[in-house]
């Protein structure tokens, strides 16, 4: 009996060093959607009061753990049963992605007539703050899920063929290490003012910790800024990949092109296209209501 334990904790060990090394090589190869993941997740976790910021940010930390919590069953699901449903999800959660990437570079370029109304109001109320807090949190969940499936599929490509225990074990290690690391990054980076003010304090306001304290606060808006450019190419890049790599009769275009360049104007058209049909469905339903 006692040597039948010993054998099981033996299996077991054995097992998690499996997992542990297979986990390490899996991220590896999910860093760059986890890249872009933090990118589009920074961006989306700032512009709040800063009193809000780590709530509003804890928010979406659990949205993330839910949508992993509802991906990774039906992931290993369609995965065993219906393969050809996960490359389906994956295109339609692509064309999401071009289109948000999309809207940024016209809400860029195009001004729209919102903002000088926005501008006469005066101090929002607490309610529309967190109306508007809502918004944000609901839009950064959907955008989660949507990179969470890319990731879990992703990391899930690289057990194929291995016992569904494995699978398991792995894709959960690595879905669980991509929630907190880009989460916990981005708290990091949302809060870095306030550490910057902190070190100011510190240094009575003199000498190094001062320097870099300042440096801190002065440089967050130039942060979110960056991110906030890195995301909205980001997300057409990570659906440009989604569509190169899963639509057959996209695998040569532009095929001389650097796949970089390629996946971001394929993305890009593609989202402007899901942009103007949007806008065309909602004037034709605008005018069908007046």
């Amino acid at each position: 009996m006692a040597s039948g334990f010993f054998a099981l904790l033996d299996d077991i060990a054995t097992l998690m060093d499996d997992v542990a090394a297979m986990s390490k090589i899996t991220t590896k190869k999910t860093a760059g959607i986890l890249g872009d993941d933090l990118a589009v997740n920074a961006e989306k976790a700032s512009g709040f009061v800063s009193s809000r910021e780590l709530p509003v940010l804890w928010a979406i930390t659990k949205g993330s753990f839910l949508n992993k919590l509802i991906i990774l069953p039906i992931a290993f699901l369609l995965s065993a049963f219906l393969p050809w449903a996960v490359t389906f999800i994956l295109v339609l959660g692509g064309v999401y992605l071009a289109f948000e990437g999309a809207e940024k570079v016209y809400e860029f370029f195009v001004p729209h007539n919102e903002e000088a109304h926005i501008l006469e109001v005066e101090t929002p109320s607490k309610t529309d703050v967190l109306e508007l807090e809502k918004k944000k949190i609901k839009s950064a969940i959907v955008t989660d899920f949507i990179l969470s499936v890319e990731i879990v599929i992703i990391a899930l490509g690289t057990v194929v063929g291995e016992p569904l225990l494995f699978q398991v074990l792995v894709v959960s290690v690595v879905a669980i290490i991509a929630t907190i690391g880009v989460y916990g990054i981005v708290a990091l980076i949302v809060r870095m003012d306030d550490f910057g003010l902190r070190l100011v304090q510190l240094g009575n306001g003199k000498g190094f910790l001062k320097f870099f304290g300042n440096l801190l606060v002065q440089a967050l808006p130039k942060v979110i800024k960056l991110l906030s450019i890195i995301g909205t190419i980001a997300l057409l890049l990570v659906a440009g990949g989604i569509f190169s790599h899963n639509l057959e009769f996209l695998h040569h275009v532009l095929e001389s092109w650097p796949s970089l360049l390629r996946e971001f104007i394929v993305g890009l058209i593609v989202g402007f296209v899901a942009l103007l049909l949007f806008k065309l469905v909602k004037a034709l339903i605008g005018k069908f209501k007046d």
